[in-house]
């Protein structure tokens, strides 16, 4: 029954996303990529949430408990919490930026903005080199999620599998079709986390689950892990909305206000943690023996819930997986057709990122077949690279004397000393490896843009209207 349920979970996903492309013509590359910035409020809404509550929720989260305790929890949906308010006040001005510089992609900002190639291969490159691992991870996710249904296929032939729904989603509907499956997904994954905790407060009361899972984990941080909770929740909240996925999804809506209509009650989706917190503690004093943390929630699943039902659970689970790696997709295919490469037109951009995603799902297949540790140990480094585009975009937004060699100065020394310091395993008295170069990128954007004087005058986003 579970197979049954999933593969028509997974059938109305595909139709939901073909009939998505009706009425538009995805033949044009600012419909393919950004859905010629028309999505309404529910509609962004949708998408919006299906990029950020994702398998990291349904299972990193809880293998993070299960493995190290309440202070992943603390951090995981600290930095969550803090990201809301600044995307309230940060996105609607990337939204306008992207309308005023015509923008497809993050590196389009920057190009335009500054008139920097060097600029712009600069933050293609390093948006490049910290996308890679995450195509790996959602394939990880998507494995662990289909082995639920008790299917005992070759990891190949499930990456294949998965991979194939991905591209499908995405090759007739481009944008939209991530956004309409995002609707499904949501549902599930929202309802499948309510469900499993509820079905693990049934079986025990709140208070005893609690109190056994006490006594497997550590319920009290030392100072130096205080720091670093703390450096990492804000490190990774200004990180947050300036990955190379996001900043296409803010183009896709319609209008400033959009944006902040659905900021205001995304944090209505931190309603269902509690739930996802108390099946991570239920797991915990099951004591399962699980062959990874992550398999924490969909191992309790297993245990609690009828066989329909999990069926819809793990449906939630590989949508989670799809939407994210459709998106990743969507946004590594024109960084290289359209940033890297920087002379095709319009159309040849639009065929190339269809080849740069097949080679991309390609690598990611293989990377996650032989080498899984490498790669997943890579993904821990993407907020490192990532975030250091923050100061770039505020600079974009709100600063006149910002020079494009400062920043680009700024954005390779942090990427550099970020990851030696983490291969060295440098620590820094408890504070977040990235936030410290997060500052020292600051610092050399400051001192830079001070010391270089600019060959034309930079007119602020913020100052500028839009037409």
């Amino acid at each position: 029954m579970a197979s049954i349920v999933f593969l028509i979970v997974i059938a109305l996903s595909l139709v939901m996303a073909f009939a998505a492309v009706r009425g538009h013509n995805v033949l044009d590359l600012r419909e393919y990529l950004v859905a010629s910035r028309q999505f309404g409020s529910a509609l962004f809404f949708f998408l919006a949430a299906g990029e950020i509550y994702s398998l990291g929720t349904m299972l990193g989260l809880p293998g993070g408990i299960y493995a190290k305790g309440p202070s992943f929890a603390i951090w995981f949906m600290g930095y969550i919490l803090l990201a809301y308010p600044i995307g309230y006040f940060l996105n609607p001005w990337i939204w306008r930026a992207g309308k005023i510089y015509n923008a497809l992609t993050l590196p389009d900002l920057f190009k335009s903005h500054f008139n920097s190639r060097a600029l712009e291969l600069t933050v293609t490159i390093t948006a490049i080199i910290f996308l890679i691992p995450w195509g790996q991870l959602q394939f990880t996710g998507l494995i662990l999620a289909l082995h639920v249904l008790g299917w005992q296929f070759n990891p190949l032939i499930l990456t294949l599998i998965s991979a194939g729904l991905a591209f499908a989603y995405i090759a007739a509907s481009g944008i939209r079709a991530p956004a309409m499956v995002s609707i499904i997904k949501d549902t599930l994954l929202v309802l499948s986390l309510v469900v499993i905790g509820v079905a693990a407060t049934s079986s025990d009361s709140v208070s005893h689950i609690f109190q056994v899972a006490s006594q497997h984990v550590r319920n009290h941080m030392t100072p130096a892990e205080d720091r670093f909770s703390v450096t990492t929740i804000i490190f990774q909240a200004m990180g947050f909305y300036v990955f190379p996925f996001s900043i296409p999804n803010i183009f896709t809506a319609r209008s400033e206000q959009t944006i902040r209509r659905t900021q205001i009650v995304m944090p209505l989706y931190m309603l269902m943690f509690p739930f996802l917190v108390v099946a991570s503690y239920f797991a915990i004093g099951q004591n399962y023996k699980l062959g990874s943390p992550n398999q924490a929630l969909l191992t309790t699943a297993v245990h609690l819930l009828p066989s329909w039902l999990l069926g819809l659970v793990a449906s939630g689970a590989a949508l989670s997986g799809l939407v994210v790696l459709a998106g990743i997709c969507l946004a590594i295919g024109p960084l290289v057709s359209r940033n890297l490469l920087g002379h095709l037109d319009e159309p040849r951009q639009r065929s190339g990122a269809k080849i740069v995603i097949v080679v991309y799902l390609a690598l990611s297949i293989i990377f996650t077949l032989l080498t899984p540790s490498l790669m997943l140990t890579l993904v821990n480094t993407a907020y490192f690279g990532i975030t250091q585009f923050f100061p770039g975009i505020i600079a974009i937004i709100f600063f006149r004397r910002a020079n494009p060699l400062a920043i680009m100065a700024g954005i390779l020394c942090a990427d550099v000393l970020a990851i030696l310091f983490y291969v060295e395993h440098v620590h820094l008295d408890g504070f977040n490896t990235g936030f410290v170069c997060l500052l020292i990128n600051v610092a050399i954007i400051v001192v830079g843009s001070a010391l270089l004087p600019n060959k034309r005058v930079l007119t602020p986003v913020s100052q500028q209207a839009v037409s």
